[in-house]
């Protein structure tokens, strides 16, 4: 008897991984991703981001062709199919379901001052109350700024999707969304519940041009006959789930339920909890969406903090202060020093404007350094306190709007792989963090098989998720892991 499995896609902008998950057993039995070296990004002029929603394509074929071969699966073997992707990207297709342009992808910021006027126009009341966010710069004013400088192109366009929905559609042949898409291009009014009509006159945007509204968790389309050639799947394959890479990746983390938190710290860090309320915080410090398990009928928002300084400084830590040693070495040398590394303390906000911040760009900056008393491991514990101590500035916000911080769920990789910088995540935060072994292309597999009835919930899906460690905070430290803290707050403060 052939083994069932479902198939999940992770499109992001340095790569699109897919992974095979056995029905049965929860057991990730392949996963392979294209290209192996990072995705090109276009950038015409400075701030500008762009790809080829085709070559998403293309690498989210060959990924698939790479496990199937692996695992010598069939078409028919595969029961449903999840869809992971980069958030905030805006994709244009006209009555064909031809790609006009290329997409606008998340890191590019030539859209600010389309939102920026948006937001003054309407005022922070409207906005914050209907969006939850400053319409900043995301996919509807991307959308404003491709109406002001290519007009033609823009009378053309028929469906505006996001980077999840462009290749569901290359799957099914249909244009569909989901409610917490519309949410993170700011294209969906929480008090009305619909698409925010509001925006879109502002802009001078057809509501038509809006993908038809489809559930996360459902049969959202089906493979079309043309793409089962194409993939060697199977025509009526179920395609049964689709979020946004931080949605999803609390979805992955089985992080559903007001009070629970999801959190990622590779080149940037993200703190992604769940609120069981509809909130926001009034300075646009941290984003607010509608999670994974969002409807019209139950409020699941999920909040959203970014720091763009934190594997980043890390990295660039152990590149110029400790070439010669492995990120191991280097950590276990910096937990010699003491909680608060003597007096050093690094502000590490050195990647550019810190939305946390109030999108100001402070740069990154040591404080206290002593030529006779600190060494190589001082300024390695300070950068890692640093990048905690940023996480716990943004998640103070996060507490201020209701939200409860008790329990941290964290893929253990990138910054997680250091037990100094979970130490004193818990020690700062007071919350227990567990590590568990999964991925977005994996959650997305899994989610599709809620999506398809495969399983009955969360819970059964993701019954096998692999815990891996469990980090309590150290009650007698507490006061050391606050002190140190406090001292970095008061030089962020000057």
């Amino acid at each position: 008897m052939n083994r069932k499995y479902l198939l999940g896609f992770d499109v992001g902008s340095s790569s699109v991984k897919a992974s095979l998950v056995d029905v049965e057993s929860g057991e990730i039995v392949s996963s392979a991703f294209y290209p192996e070296k990072e995705a090109p990004i276009m950038a015409v002029k400075a701030g500008w981001a762009e790809q080829d929603p085709q070559m998403w394509w293309e690498n989210a074929k060959l990924s698939l062709k790479k496990v199937m071969n692996e695992t010598g699966a069939k078409g028919e073997d595969i029961q449903a199919i999840g869809i992971s992707y980069q958030m905030h990207g805006l994709v244009c297709v006209d009555k064909a379901h031809k790609v006009l342009r290329p997409s606008i992808i998340w890191c590019d910021s030539r859209a600010v001052p389309y939102g920026e006027r948006a937001f003054r126009d309407l005022g922070a009341e409207l906005c914050l109350g209907h969006l939850l966010n400053s319409p900043g710069n995301f996919t509807a004013a991307k959308l404003a700024w491709v109406k002001e400088n290519e007009p033609a192109l823009f009378d053309r366009i028929d469906k505006i999707m996001l980077p999840g929905d462009y290749i569901a559609m290359k799957l099914s042949g249909e244009v569909k969304t989901t409610i917490s898409g519309l949410s993170e291009g700011m294209l969906w009014d929480f008090k009305t519940k619909k698409p925010a009509k509001f925006l879109l006159d502002y802009f001078g945007f057809d509501e038509n041009m809006l993908a038809d509204i489809v559930p996360t968790f459902a049969i959202q389309s089906v493979v079309s006959k043309e793409a089962a050639a194409e993939l060697g799947l199977k025509e009526g394959t179920p395609i049964s789930y689709r979020a946004g890479d931080q949605p999803n990746n609390a979805v992955s983390l089985n992080v559903f339920n007001p009070g629970e938190i999801a959190s990622t710290a590779g080149t940037s860090g993200v703190v992604y909890g769940v609120l069981g309320d509809v909130n926001y915080d009034t300075k646009s410090r941290v984003n607010t969406f509608a999670h994974a398990n969002y409807t019209t009928e139950l409020d699941r928002l999920g909040v959203l903090l970014c720091i763009n300084g934190t594997g980043i400084l890390n990295a660039w830590v152990h590149r110029n202060i400790t070439p010669n040693m492995g990120y191991a070495e280097m950590n276990d040398m910096a937990a010699g020093v003491p909680i608060g590394s003597e007096g050093v303390k690094i502000i590490p906000f050195g990647n550019g404007a810190e939305r946390v911040l109030e999108n100001r760009e402070v740069g990154c900056s040591v404080h206290g350094l002593n030529f006779n008393n600190h060494n190589q491991a001082h300024l390695v514990r300070a950068a890692q306190e640093g990048i905690v101590f940023s996480f716990c500035y943004g998640m103070e916000i996060m507490q201020n709007m209701g939200m409860e911080l008790n329990k941290i769920h964290a893929g253990r990789a990138n910054m997680f792989l250091s037990p100094l910088f979970r130490d004193t995540l818990a020690g700062v935060s007071g919350a227990t963090i567990e590590l568990y072994e999964t991925d977005g292309s994996v959650g997305a597999a899994k989610g599709a098989g809620i999506g398809a009835g495969i399983y009955k919930d969360n819970n059964e899906a993701f019954a096998t998720l692999k815990k891996l460690a469990v980090i309590e905070p150290d009650e007698k430290k507490r006061d050391e892991y606050l002190n140190a803290y406090a001292e970095w707050k008061a030089i962020l403060k000057h």
